[in-house]
């Protein structure tokens, strides 16, 4: 079973697949700078107050999206973080990436410490879940995210201010 996601992206629904929590924070915390932002710089105290994540390990997180590219910081006041490139230019594969690594390197089945039991296992499907998976996260950009949260009305935090897309 799936949905249909922005762009027309279907993203099937595996029941067992599960994100970090670190992960989910980040996207939550990236949608909210997208969806709010209006491109200028937001505290880390305020996205954390609006998405109810710890402020402090939404600022770690923040941090390794930075080193990432995927957003830039201001220092003093009117300091905070801003997007690195436009919301439709970043996709949530890059975000997952930022925080987990190569989404092939998470699908990759352990092999046996012991090399002489023989193991037979279709290895080969772990690439290949990885491919399509990294494949459908990079069709989705926060850009996509925000129009659909548009379509669902779903509230920001200024109401009055214009939802600009490029």
């Amino acid at each position: 079973m799936g949905r249909l996601l922005g762009g027309g992206v279907f993203v099937h629904s595996w029941a067992s697949m599960r994100f970090s929590l670190q992960v989910q924070y980040a996207i939550c915390g990236s949608f909210d700078l997208a969806y709010n932002g209006g491109g200028k710089p937001v505290q880390i105290r305020v996205i954390s107050e609006r998405q109810a994540i710890p402020a402090r390990y939404l600022e770690q997180i923040f941090q390794r999206l930075r080193r990432a590219g995927l957003v830039h910081s201001k220092r003093g006041p009117g300091g905070g973080y801003t997007l690195a490139r436009s919301s439709e230019e970043i996709s949530l594969r890059e975000i997952i990436e930022a925080l987990e690594g190569p989404l092939s390197e998470g699908l990759e089945m352990s092999s046996p410490d012991d090399p002489s039991k023989q193991v037979f296992r279709p290895s080969f499907v772990w690439g290949a879940v990885a491919e399509r998976l990294a494949d459908a996260l990079s069709e989705i950009s926060l850009g996509a995210l925000c129009k659909q949260a548009v379509r669902a009305n779903l509230r920001r935090a200024h109401p009055d201010a214009p939802m600009y897309f490029i």
